[in-house]
């Protein structure tokens, strides 16, 4: 029987991992969509080489600073797999395909937002460094026995780890990076740049809503306990439904129309908001968590316009802040019964697990943007960041691949 039940759960969490696999095509399709037809071919690419840079890196270096025996900062033992243990009752290789998983997902989270601009040899040398050594830092301080877990802090299915993450990693390169040509004029008002396929976003959005299904439920790791299963199962649902809805209603009140492509980042800001709370709360509490999710990535897009930074696909409000946004929720609505350290604020709880999230918080984005900031400024100075103005004005198809998305339909802008 024990044997039985090992297998269900070595399936339960490879199918998981297919699932999380799969996001990868979302992301793609979302990215592409909502940039120029110019540039669908680069950033493609860059969604395909950063899966093979993570699970390359995450092989090599990752999962034994991730996983490893070692100290409360990072891991040191189990290179290239040998001498690995699995974290679960899983074999290894299962439970390393999971976690090699949600770290391309972290990695390609900054496609989009440094897209249209960044160099493709500079992307795929920050996609193996991010996977090999920043991801699997913070993955040690929360999931490998760290520092942060020894706190206390929680964080089911990577609001922090894997979003705050690469949504933080995306704000401080396109800083660097600077806007893209024609974004911004000289009296400060923003241009909007279109992107050139609502449908293919929509498509993208589906996958992802579809393959969360995979990242928060399978995070449970086993089949055992069916009633937390269908828990984040259903959180995870209502989030992105009411998260979707209250982004539209949001944009809709703000400028007069019922934009569709902030309806898909509102579910998409929804999911990434429960991703950490959804073993923790109720239904009731993933809709409010939802609905200011929603809320959040509206306003976070409209912030940033305002300060100049340019993030054409809305990674840094949508992954960014509403992974801050979910992980703190856990110390508002969490429930000491559903596994926390303490109940949160709202039920009785006091601001205990409160502190302890936001101490996490801080410390995971304080430490992304200045080892990112890092990697980012030699990346700028060796190999280089930045396109060329021409190749900019072209398309980053051309210049840098040699080949177009669309053969024969491509348009030349002065954007």
């Amino acid at each position: 029987m024990a044997d039985i039940i090992r297998g269900l759960d070595t399936v339960w969490v490879l199918m998981a991992a297919f699932l999380v696999f799969f996001m990868q095509a979302g992301f793609g399709m979302v990215e592409a969509g909502f940039i120029r037809a110019k540039n669908a071919c680069n950033i493609l690419t860059k969604n395909f080489l950063d899966f093979c840079m993570a699970s390359l890196g995450f092989f090599v270096f990752g999962y034994a600073i991730m996983f490893g025996a070692g100290n409360a900062f990072a891991g040191v033992t189990g290179w290239f797999l040998v001498g690995a243990q699995s974290g679960a009752d899983v074999p290894l290789y299962a439970f390393w395909l999971f976690q090699a998983a949600f770290c391309g997902a972290a990695a390609t989270i900054v496609a989009g937002g440094m897209a249209e601009r960044m160099k493709f040899p500079a992307y795929l040398i920050y996609s193996f460094i991010i996977s090999a050594f920043i991801y699997p830092v913070v993955g040690h301080w929360i999931w490998g026995g760290g520092w942060l877990a020894q706190l206390g802090f929680f964080d089911f299915a990577g609001s922090t780890v894997v979003h705050s993450l690469g949504g933080f990693a995306a704000l401080i390169g396109t800083v660097i990076l600077g806007p893209r040509i024609g974004k911004y004029n000289s009296d400060g008002s923003a241009n909007a740049i279109a992107g050139h396929s609502i449908p293919l976003a929509s498509l993208g959005v589906f996958i992802l809503w579809f393959g969360w299904f995979g990242f928060n439920p399978g995070s449970t790791l086993s089949v055992g306990n069916g009633d937390l299963i269908a828990r984040v199962a259903i959180n995870t649902n209502l989030a992105a439904a009411i998260g979707g809805l209250f982004a539209m209603m949001t944009v809709w009140k703000m400028f007069g129309k019922p934009d569709l492509s902030m309806a898909m980042n509102g579910a998409l800001a929804g999911l990434v908001a429960i991703t950490a709370p959804c073993a923790f709360v109720d239904p009731w509490a993933a809709l409010i968590i939802g609905a200011v999710a929603g809320i959040v990535v509206v306003l976070g897009v409209v912030l940033l316009d305002k300060l100049h930074i340019d993030d054409p696909v809305g990674a840094v409000p949508v992954h960014g802040l509403n992974g801050i946004w979910g992980t703190l929720a856990i110390g508002l609505f969490g429930q000491k019964a559903l596994g926390l350290g303490f109940d949160g604020f709202f039920l009785g709880g006091g601001l205990n697990q409160l502190w302890i999230q936001l101490l996490g918080v801080v410390s995971v984005v304080a430490f992304v943007v200045l080892a990112m900031g890092i990697v980012f400024k030699l990346i700028d100075a060796t190999v280089g960041l930045r396109v060329t103005r021409e190749d900019e004005l072209r398309g980053l198809d051309i210049g840098e691949h040699g080949m177009e998305a669309y053969a024969g339909f491509q348009v030349f802008s002065n954007q």
